[in-house]
């Protein structure tokens, strides 16, 4: 590990088996979220280095043996790669935790969450049936449907998950038999440089894995527009992932968006009739908004609580949020980290002066932290934030934030509550608190969100599949769709005994 760490400040693009510069000699600090220092250096590639990397995993993949070795050893190189990630798990952890401004503990789950990952796809790769058969009414015809990989997949990562997003993707493209090029983001790609050097650790092929360190206007651009990439796969935001579809329009490759969301987080009067249920829901909604400093695409962020339990669920909601210890990641006792970058920051602030023009009432945060011990000064903390009398027709309600702040809304009948979780252009993630099952059941099945948790937030299985619907997304992950995604499905079909047709005479 000291190895690779070592070799992020000169050489972080990888092609063809090889640790590289990027061809302009373009260098980029990595800044710590914690206090705005720089402690790393990474390669800035461009379109000529996408270039290169693009080359080398066309040629692993139509020259090279990953795409023909059979299943089984590319399962026991997952797994392999599952065991580097927990040997290393504790370095890895920090790494993410400095990198992406979370906890140290939130970056060791991230590393499980990885590993489990891998060991997924490795052992439903494994597992497979060779094809499906198909009768076709006769002996002498064998007809069979097979699954090849795709080719050449281009794998476009965000910020907030450098690591388990670059898992999401790299697992099931593997097991596949594909070759890739992964693009992390340019502000958090330290984990993915690491990740490179597990797989080359673990026996992968010169070529097979291929990584550009760089900004997505310039390398994004080039991998989602390139004739000799097959499939690009992007997680990010809303507009960047517009840009990516169009791209790879002209060449009609394979596209899977994983995009944002606007996350409603519906509470039910009975879930909150007893002590118990009241409290495990105010400790599930700070969850669903301020995990990470609420920068997750399937954030609550929108909490939508019934009007006869609003006024004391909110109170103590608020009450429960001023008291999140605010710090670096890495300090024993902190809860929330920074945000990742100023930019962030700044984005946050405005959409909470926006909300507040507009009527909302704030009922706890709304500002940057006074500076602590844990928490410098130069850091790009912001409070976490509760708005209150929410409506509809606010910025804040419509569009991703990506922040700690949590907005409130009230309803009065079921019918309400469907209508407004529904009432957005995302459909990634949505929950339902209630103690009436049927009624829970009732109202999950009417959410078009991809994933609807009932009295739970945020957590799912690597064997479900994870995708949205309206402008969250066009592609699954996870599950054995998510393998589906890196394959091409091909139908075999067989003559055993060929004669003539004799369609015409002669």
């Amino acid at each position: 590990m000291a190895d690779r760490t070592e070799r992020q400040a000169g050489a972080t693009i990888h092609a063809g088996g090889e640790w590289l510069t990027a061809i302009s000699g373009a260098t980029r600090e990595i800044l710590d979220p914690a206090d705005g220092r720089p402690f790393a250096v990474v390669a800035e590639g461009d379109e000529k280095d996408a270039e290169r990397a693009v080359t080398a995993a066309r040629h692993a993949f139509d020259h090279g043996p990953w795409p023909r070795t059979p299943v089984a050893e590319r399962a026991a190189l997952l797994r392999r790669v599952a065991g580097l990630l927990l040997r290393d798990r504790e370095t890895l952890g920090l790494l993410e935790s400095r990198d992406a401004g979370k906890t140290v503990e939130e970056g060791r789950v991230d590393i499980d969450c990885v590993a489990d990952a891998f060991r997924y796809f490795a052992d439903l790769v494994a597992a497979e049936a060779p094809g499906r058969v198909i009768d076709a009414g006769s002996p002498d015809i064998h007809s069979v449907v097979v699954h090849e990989p795709v080719g050449v997949c281009a794998l476009i990562t965000p910020w907030n998950y450098p690591l388990l997003q670059a898992s999401w993707k790299i697992a099931p493209a593997l097991a596949a038999g594909n070759t890739f090029v992964i693009k992390p983001s340019e502000i958090t790609p330290l984990t993915t440089v690491a990740l490179i050097g597990l797989l080359t650790e673990a026996g992968l092929p010169a070529g097979v894995a291929n990584l550009v360190t760089g900004p997505g206007h310039t390398v994004g651009a080039r991998l989602a527009e390139h004739p000799d990439v097959d499939l690009v796969s992007f997680t990010g935001g809303l507009a960047s992932g517009t840009k990516v579809a169009q791209a790879a329009a002209p060449t009609v490759k394979k596209v899977a968006l994983e995009l944002g969301g606007k996350n409603p987080n519906v509470v039910f009067a009975d879930a909150c009739a007893t002590e118990e249920g009241f409290d495990t829901a105010v400790d599930q909604a700070l969850n669903a908004a301020f995990i990470h400093s609420g920068q997750v695409c399937s954030a609550g962020s929108r909490l939508i609580v019934e009007e006869s339990v609003r006024d004391r669920f909110v109170t103590e909601l608020a009450r429960r949020a001023q008291r999140i210890r605010l710090g670096r990641g890495t300090e024993d006792g902190v809860e929330c980290g920074p945000l990742v970058s100023e930019q962030q920051r700044a984005k946050v602030e405005a959409y909470v002066a926006s909300a507040l023009a507009e009527g909302a009432v704030l009922r706890c945060g709304g500002k940057q932290p006074a500076p602590a011990a844990a928490r410098p000064e130069s850091g790009w903390f912001y409070e976490p934030t509760v708005l209150d009398a929410c409506h509809r027709e606010m910025k804040v309600v419509r569009e991703e934030v990506f922040g700690p702040v949590l907005t409130v809304e009230t309803f009065r009948t079921e019918e309400e509550a469907v209508l407004l979780a529904n009432d957005t252009e995302y459909g990634l993630a949505g929950a339902v608190w209630s103690a009436d099952t049927a009624r829970a059941r009732r109202v999950a099945a009417r959410l078009r969100h991809g994933t609807v948790w009932i009295n739970d937030f945020h957590p799912y299985l690597p064997q479900a599949e994870w995708g949205g619907f309206g402008r969250s997304g066009t592609g699954r992950e996870l599950g054995p769709a998510g393998l589906a995604e890196y394959r091409e499905t091909k139908h075999v079909y067989e003559n055993l005994a060929p004669r003539p047709v004799r369609w015409f005479a002669g």
